[in-house]
């Protein structure tokens, strides 16, 4: 039998999820990948010390015992060096700099030896993020996990814009709150049940931190990840279930994942996409 011209073959199909669950787990392991994080320091007003001696505030396995303060003012966060030694930012040698607000789409970047800081929101609150080359989740972590490819799960829907676009609140696993911003819904049928998944704006598509009964015994307990594309003319999009993935805080603990709004707290098996990690922390 002839397949319809731009139609791919089942065969063709799983090649090409295989081949992006192949690049999913190569950016997870990646120098800038989740695994790399090691530490998670929330900012109080005013000054916070980092260096390898355990009297500061930031302790860090290397690097001078005291390299800088970190200084967070009125919004601002910036950091100086220790008199008579410089900070490596960005590539360039400086006293000082300011690390938030910052201007481009690439935080600045303290970095020493394998170990760099950087700044990071989780709601309404400031912290330094520690990533480290040589962290111990990223010499142990073994392979990920998936449901077989099952094209059934490749669904089309109808995207539902809303009235108006919504300021959605979700609650992360720390407790803070996300804002973001919702412009619609998408109804789609799964296994002759309707739902309709609150879509999160992200860039030129559309975001689902979704959860189902497959969750805390299968698959990751929290949530998963699903991008689909922005709506064609028609107003119809793809939800591929099999292309949805555990957040980073199913690897690491120094990392901050959102909650799935109620709506996107299915009740029905999506036993498709990724499985929970064996080695989860």
């Amino acid at each position: 039998m002839l397949l319809a011209c731009g139609t791919p073959s089942p065969h063709d199909y799983a090649a090409e999820i295989e081949a992006w669950r192949i690049e999913r787990e190569a950016r997870l392991k990646a120098d800038d990948g989740w695994l790399t994080l090691t530490g998670l320091f929330f900012l109080g007003e005013g000054d916070t010390s980092f260096g390898s001696s355990p009297q500061n505030d930031i302790e860090l396995r290397a690097g001078p015992e005291r390299s800088g303060i970190i200084t967070l003012q009125g919004g601002r966060v910036s950091v100086r060096a220790v008199e008579g030694q410089t900070l490596l930012v960005d590539g360039r040698r400086v006293d000082a700099a300011q690390l938030w607000p910052y201007e481009g789409s690439d935080r600045p970047t303290i970095t020493l030896g394998p170990l760099s800081l950087f700044c990071h929101e989780s709601g309404d609150r400031m912290a330094m993020r520690l990533r480290d080359l040589e962290s111990e989740i990223r010499r142990e972590f073994t392979k990920l996990r998936w449901y077989p490819v099952d094209e059934s799960f490749r669904i089309s829907g109808r995207y539902v814009p809303h009235d108006e676009p919504r300021t959605v609140g979700l609650a992360n696993n720390l407790g803070d709150v996300l804002t973001l911003r919702s412009s619609g819904s998408v109804a789609l049928t799964v296994k002759g049940q309707a739902l309709l998944l609150t879509a999160i704006d992200y860039d030129d598509r559309l975001w689902f931190v979704f959860s189902d009964l497959t969750s805390g015994s299968e698959t990751y307990p929290a949530a998963r990840f699903l991008y689909a594309d922005i709506p064609d003319l028609d107003g119809m999009t793809t939800v591929d279930f099999n292309r949805a993935y555990n957040p980073p805080c199913a690897f690491n603990p120094y990392t901050t994942c959102p909650l799935p709004p109620p709506e996107n707290r299915l009740q029905i098996r999506i036993e498709a996409g990724e499985l929970d990690y064996p080695g989860r922390r």
